[in-house]
């Protein structure tokens, strides 16, 4: 059956969720020998960055099932999984859940003793790790057994794998984690019904441009790379996984594979600002997708004046030189990016804009009591969504702090404007009250400075309230040709505008090395926040 046919049966079949795409597309008639998921590691004998086809997928799927079945693995059973490989977190996500059990995906540059405070909290019954990872939980007591890795998982009979399980739409299939911007991540909980309905809304709607051979640049252990292996099956479409996503190896994966879509998070967009496009061979891209943060315009810019795209004019559908950003905002609780706005080298809607809702979610904006705040007006972000996590897991008491009156608090502060744009002004742990009550944004700050100071490919804005007021000093990433020994004190301040500008102490060039990240490249202002209080307090 033609691909546009299946994505039709898939949006109305009852019966899919995000535990069971591959069976489903499969049963409607999907062609078993068409390309689907490309790896960047050898996998079972098959070489890297060779596509897998459909038929090829499933039987590598059913060996890990039959595998671990073998072990006793069956539905309800969570599994930790702990490797660097993307085809090891998809497979055993895939192999797991054919089980009914529950893969608990985890970033694999967490620290070895987070990692096992994770696993022991997850009170599961096994862990798969590959030899690096599993190797660095050999001196902690996990509570559980470490089964293998995932490659041995492989060796499995795919005759010897029991029939697909029969999800209901609230089973839980996924575990995710966040950043871990304060310690342990919290684990995000997905069910069958959740982590499919913004897919099962893509798949009611044509398909875009950009969405036919996909690079995911996203982490392998993330919600995101579940959400896009289920697209890509659901679209019977063509998708590289890169196990690292760093701006070069980015870069160069677009010239040897040519995608049409490149998918990705903020920070790699950040490093790719760092690097001449000029000098790479980026024709092959329409679309550039953004999850999780918002991006800064100077970034988005930089990507779409490469690439090409196709337009409809007089003379029909014409391709034209420039490519497509998609922005948004997520999280791996939101389930899929909440907000969606379309950049081209002709748009000028920024300063922070996410645009608008996906139609398959509610929004709002709302104060501290959790009611809604006029027009304009910062507040808390809140939503109610059916792509929405079930629940932090085996964490009630966070999974009902971050919920008020059929909210979920996303921790984000926004406003709308009169039109029903919506913008992102920072995360809420980020910002900072000043003694007279105004509240300052990092973020905000962030997109003033990048858009007023071209030699700048990327900032950190650091704010601290103290006795006296709120102090502000501004971490500067340069472009390698920008003079390192300029003084750009009164660019910044006038860029941050007069009330921010006031509390500015320092502008300190650094290297990205110098900034304190999260497993998911995340900037840790908690930890550059605390280091500042600290040397004040000296």
């Amino acid at each position: 059956m033609r691909p546009r046919g299946i994505r039709g049966l898939l949006a109305a079949d009852n019966h899919i969720g995000a535990g069971n795409v591959l069976e489903r597309v499969l049963a409607h008639g999907a062609d078993p020998d068409m390309p689907c998921l490309t790896f960047d590691t050898p996998l079972d004998g098959h070489p890297a960055e060779t596509a897998l086809t459909l038929g090829q997928l499933d039987r590598q799927v059913a060996a890990r099932a039959a595998w671990l079945h073998e072990r006793g693995i069956g539905s309800r059973d969570p599994v930790a999984v702990w490797a660097t490989a993307t085809a090891d977190m998809v497979l055993s996500y895939l192999a797991l859940t054919r089980l009914g059990a529950i893969p608990a995906l985890m970033n694999g540059r967490l620290r070895p003793t987070i990692a096992a405070e994770y696993i022991r909290r997850l009170r599961g019954v096994a862990v798969l790790a590959d030899e690096e990872h599993r190797g660095l939980l050999a001196e902690h007591d996990l509570g559980v057994p470490v089964l293998g890795t995932p490659a041995e998982a492989g060796s499995g009979d795919p005759a010897g794998a029991p029939a697909h399980y029969r999800h209901h739409p609230d089973d839980p299939i996924v575990i995710t984690h966040t950043s871990g911007t304060t310690g342990v991540p919290k684990a995000v909980l997905h069910s069958h019904a959740s982590l499919f309905a913004a897919t099962r809304h893509l798949l009611s709607m044509p398909q875009a441009q950009g969405t036919s051979r996909i690079l995911s640049a996203l982490p392998a252990p993330h919600t995101a790379t579940v959400l896009m292996v289920n697209q890509v099956l659901g679209n019977c479409a063509e998708m590289l996984l890169l196990s690292d996503q760093g701006g070069e190896q980015v870069l160069d994966a677009i010239q040897r594979w040519r995608p049409d879509g490149v998918f990705g998070f903020s920070v790699t967009w950040a490093e790719l600002a760092r690097c001449d496009l000029s000098g790479y061979d980026l024709d092959s891209v329409r679309l550039w997708f953004n999850t999780g943060d918002s991006s800064h315009e100077p970034h988005i810019r930089h990507l779409v004046s490469v690439g090409s795209r196709d337009v409809v004019t007089r003379a029909g559908l014409t391709r034209v030189p420039g490519s497509v950003f998609i922005d948004g905002l997520g999280s791996s609780e939101m389930g899929h990016s909440m907000f969606h706005i379309t950049h081209t080298q002709e748009t000028d809607r920024y300063g922070r804009c996410i645009g608008r809702p996906y139609r398959f979610t509610k929004v709002a904006v709302l104060d501290a009591a959790g009611e809604p705040v006029p027009t304009g007006e910062a507040g808390w972000l809140g939503i109610d969504s059916p792509s929405l996590f079930r629940g932090y897991w085996n964490d009630s008491v966070t999974t009902h702090r971050f919920r008020q009156r059929g909210w979920y608090l996303t921790g984000d502060l926004v406003y709308a404007d009169a039109d029903g744009w919506y913008y992102h002004l920072d995360r809420a742990v980020d910002s900072v009250d000043s003694p007279d009550g105004k509240r300052f944004y990092t973020a905000l700050s962030e997109e003033r400075i990048l858009a007023a100071c071209p030699d700048v490919t990327d900032c950190t804005v650091v704010m601290v309230r103290q006795p006296a007021g709120v102090v502000t000093d501004v971490l500067l990433e340069l472009a390698t040709d920008a003079d390192g020994s300029a003084d750009r004190t009164a660019a910044v301040r006038k860029a941050l505008g007069g009330e921010v500008g006031a509390t500015l102490r320092r502008v300190v060039p650094v290297r990205s090395a110098d900034i304190p990240v999260t497993v998911t490249g995340k900037v840790r202002k908690v930890a550059l926040r605390e280091r500042y209080l600290s040397e004040a307090s000296r």
